[in-house]
């Protein structure tokens, strides 16, 4: 994990729009949203509302999709959706 990254998880939605906006402030010129599973969607309002909000100017993307493999918890192998969105000011 680097600096600029922010994986998306179970906190609120506006904490990570924070995140976004503080890393921009701290002089970052990108920060990369990284979600899996069910918080893809989340990781995708997140960047609308850091664009639409409070970053205007802005860029969203390439955005990358993608599956990993991890270890189900019953045991054996489940497929997890992953989606890396970057937006740069």
């Amino acid at each position: 994990m680097t600096e600029n990254e922010i994986f998306v998880g179970k906190k609120p939605l506006m904490s990570y729009v924070f995140a976004v906006i503080t890393q921009f402030s701290e002089g970052g010129k990108g920060v990369v949203i990284k979600a899996r599973g069910k918080t893809i969607s989340k990781a995708v309002d997140i960047a609308q509302i850091v664009k639409n909000r409070f970053a205007k100017d802005a860029e969203v993307g390439p955005i990358k999709i993608g599956t990993e493999e991890l270890e189900a918890k019953e045991g054996g192998k489940i497929n997890v959706s992953t989606i890396e969105i970057p937006i740069k000011k």
